[in-house]
């Protein structure tokens, strides 16, 4: 996770205060200290820091707080408010309208990313169903046009652009016309970067945004500067006026506080921060959620939202056969399909509320490999004994056999898929049918009767049972598990929104991730 090292010092400072015997000035203190040491280590300008200590001692009075109040809850709240206020501008992005084009202008430095970053966001929005198309106006930097060309078509996005023609203007005009006809939602525009902030490179982007009339301009800017952000923010405000910002290079570096708090005392609001190379490496800045998921609070809007992505409802027979309480090696082969397509297994871990978001991080290449060697036994299946259960595999010992030899892989690992496909298969027939858990929960636990209450206590078994025992510990056992089922009522369309006493709909979370162990 981004940030993780800031997050963890200032979670430790807090857990120190939650153990604090007797709440006093000094042990206030001693917390504030730890937490404004930990935001000068990573960049922060230490006038912000300074008004963040200030405003929680203003804000906690602990002389005159009365003997029933929760000292130690009315510390941590300032203290969380605080922080969200450090990265928060206050100002609000544009966001694309259905109906007509979009037009967005990229601008920036060279070398913070750019072009990555064009295919990244086009990505981001196709993936929430919009139409989405590129155009490089970068004729500055030699292939430029292949690097987008490449990034476009691996990502299967239409884009325009020219080895020939030289002037920017033109093609970025040409580019916005063409796909504008095509009736695209969306259209994203690459623009030339300079190695500094010069007259030339103001003047360009001056031009193509008057020719284009972007409806709004994104500055693109490398988060590994740190306090230099706010110089580079306001210098590119006055000359390119840009609505927001999307921070590059986030992942794991110390300065990237820095340069987000940076921003946010520009006035400048941050829409997305990059955190890696790949595709999905891109993620929605909040400054609520990133906060909570720096300090390994998590955030299950995130994960609700890339479920959601997966459009889980359109695969009409997965659904049917869930259902009905169903399940196929096919359908566990569509589910790791899925899954893959979320991203890292650490980022997902960092969006639910007390798992730690650097638990897998260490072990992130071990699984991937894992992962694809298990897709390859899979696709070593034939039609036959992918489309039923694995009763064909227990008939005839040499199905296994051949499989593992076609996919190479071991004997063991095909076994252990099939292993890990029966107890996913259990479960899911549990669930489903009209006798199943799934079809006899009650939409608020609170006027649950008796065999409701057991049915929710055997899904939570059901679900306890998927996991491994160590992670199962990390996020607190049984109550952990049911702490973060409450924080995801509402959100899978079960009952009453966030914090609400709704019962989630938790079919779409088991949709999403089965198989998965």
């Amino acid at each position: 996770m981004v940030l993780a090292d800031l997050g963890r010092k200032i979670n430790s400072a807090l857990v120190d205060l939650a153990k604090a015997p007797v709440v006093d000035e000094k042990v206030l203190d001693s917390m504030l200290k730890e937490i404004c040491a930990a935001l000068l280590a990573s960049d922060v300008n230490v006038m912000l820091v300074q008004r963040l200590r200030n405003n929680v001692k203003k804000g906690v009075n602990i002389n005159e707080m009365g003997g029933g109040v929760n000292k130690k809850k009315v510390i941590q709240k300032a203290v969380m408010d605080e922080l969200f206020e450090l990265v928060d501008p206050g100002v609000e992005p544009y966001k694309p309208v259905k109906g007509r084009a979009n037009v967005f202008m990229m601008v920036g430095l060279q070398g913070a990313g750019k072009t990555t970053t064009c295919t990244k966001l086009a990505a981001h929005y196709q993936r929430k169903g919009w139409k989405v198309a590129l155009v490089c106006a970068d004729t500055f930097r030699a292939g430029a046009f292949d690097q987008l060309k490449q990034n476009a078509t691996k990502a299967k996005i239409p884009y325009y652009g020219s080895y020939t023609e030289n002037d920017p203007v033109s093609i970025a005009l040409e580019g916005v016309e063409k796909f504008k006809a095509d009736k695209f939602d969306i259209i994203i525009v690459d623009t030339s970067g300079r190695h500094k902030q010069e007259a030339e490179l103001f003047e360009e982007m001056k031009q193509i945004s008057a020719a284009v009339q972007p409806d709004s301009t994104v500055f693109v800017m490398d988060g590994t500067i740190g306090q230099a952000a706010e110089g580079q923010a306001k210098a590119f405000k006055e000359a390119a006026d840009f609505g927001s910002i999307i921070m590059t290079k986030m992942d794991g570096h110390a300065k990237g506080g820095g340069a987000i708090s940076a921003v946010a005392a520009s006035q400048s609001p941050v829409i997305f921060i990059g955190t890696g190379e790949h595709m999905y490496d891109l993620d929605r800045f909040e400054p609520e959620s990133f906060v909570r998921k720096m300090l390994g609070m998590g955030d299950m809007r995130d994960l609700v939202e890339k479920v959601q992505d997966m459009k889980l409802d359109q695969n009409k027979n997965l659904m049917k056969n869930l259902e009905a309480g169903k399940y196929s090696l096919r359908d566990m082969y569509d589910q790791f399909q899925q899954i893959s397509k979320m991203g890292p297994l650490s980022k997902l871990m960092g969006n639910i509320p007390g798992m730690p978001s650097d638990m897998l991080a260490g072990s992130e290449e071990e699984s991937s490999k894992r992962f694809k060697r298990m897709m390859c036994i899979m696709d070593s299946m034939t039609d036959v004994e992918l489309d039923g259960d694995n009763k064909s595999f227990e008939k005839d010992r040499s199905r296994i056999v051949r499989v593992a030899q076609g996919s190479g892989t071991s004997v063991h690992e095909v076994e252990e898929i099939l292993t890990q496909y029966t107890r996913f298969a259990q479960m899911v027939k549990t669930m489903g049918g009209k006798s199943g858990l799934l079809s006899n929960m009650p939409t608020d636990p609170r006027k649950a009767n008796p065999n409701q209450m057991a049915n929710m206590a055997r899904m939570q078994q059901q679900m306890a049972n998927m996991i491994p025992p160590e992670m199962l510990q990390q996020v607190g056992g049984m109550a952990g598990l049911q702490k973060m089922a409450r924080q995801m009522g509402g959100m899978f369309g079960g009952g009453g929104g966030r914090g609400g006493g709704g019962m989630p709909d938790m079919s779409q979370l088991m949709k999403s991730l089965g198989g998965g162990r």
